[in-house]
């Protein structure tokens, strides 16, 4: 992992002061790389490491903003939500789960592998688009009553499936790695053509306690009873979308399910564009929940 976190050149976006916060950025990350991998007094390292990064986080947005604004950048009130999102939604839910992990190393790692993977994806992406290298991702942003609105209905799923409450961590999830997970995909598609795919990607660690509970025994590791049982409540799952939320409508017909590697997903993800993409917290593991048209 913390040859993830080194810096690379082709993150440079050519501006200055820009490219110094994000080559620090890295170096805090990658520094509580190292300190989680310390198994006397790691965590309590990484407690406050974790605050700096925050601060020093905040401190860069800010001034990142400042500098859009100065230059009339076309795309700043969507790049704002996005710092938005993670300024009041990813940092605030990762340290709850820290804090209520009493900073577990399972914890700090999501921490971690969020972080570098959503500055990793947000770099290359959104802040290119500044400088005008690349168009960014997000090209519209849905109101706060229909986000809202599919965040509901999956809270209401999962209780329903698995008896968890669900907390929000991104409104704009960008495929981060959280853990060894379970990826689904499924495509639908109505009698005139038109196509929607949705990405599941569920913790193992959910999964396991999920399939546990129904089978009402402890499993260890995902096999293909897991893996098949996952494909039918990834189905279950987008259909109970369905009933609560105007995403799959009856017009929609299942086309095609199945598994990825978060390598195919990875690649996949990054190719396209997408109406909604969010990630929660369980307390038993995390998920994200991606749809795409076409």
């Amino acid at each position: 992992m913390s040859k993830a976190a080194e810096w690379n050149k082709q993150f440079n976006i050519g501006v200055a002061s820009i490219d110094h916060a994000h080559q620090k950025l890295f170096s805090i990350v990658r520094k509580l790389i190292y300190l989680s991998e310390d198994e006397h007094n790691g965590q309590w390292a990484c407690a406050e490491g974790i605050k700096y990064f925050r601060n020093y986080a905040m401190e860069h947005f800010s001034d990142e903003e400042d500098y859009m604004r100065s230059i009339g950048y076309g795309g700043f009130e969507i790049h704002k939500r996005l710092h938005d999102d993670m300024r009041y939604k990813t940092l605030p839910a990762l340290e709850r789960d820290l804090l209520e992990s009493n900073y577990s190393q399972e914890s700090i790692h999501h921490f971690l592998g969020i972080c570098l993977g959503w500055l990793t994806a947000h770099i290359m992406i959104e802040d290119r688009a500044i400088t005008g290298e690349i168009s960014n991702k997000w090209k519209t942003d849905h109101t706060k009553e229909d986000t809202e609105a599919l965040e509901d209905a999956l809270a209401d799923t999962v209780q329903k499936l698995f008896g968890l409450q669900t907390e929000i961590v991104s409104e704009h999830y960008s495929g981060e790695h959280f853990g060894n997970s379970i990826i689904d995909r499924l495509t639908y598609r109505t009698k005139d053509g038109k196509l929607i795919t949705i990405f599941l990607i569920l913790e193992e660690s959910l999964v396991l306690q999920a399939v546990s509970s129904m089978l009402d025994m402890p499993l260890k590791k995902v096999d293909k009873l897991v893996m098949n049982t996952v494909r039918q409540i990834s189905q279950q799952i987008a259909v109970q979308i369905g009933t609560h939320f105007p995403l799959l409508s009856a017009q929609y017909q299942s086309e095609s399910n199945h598994t990825m590697t978060e390598e195919q997903f990875l690649q996949e993800y990054l190719k396209g564009s997408y109406d909604y993409s969010l990630l929660f917290n369980t307390g038993n593991g995390y998920f994200a929940f991606c749809i795409t048209p076409g």
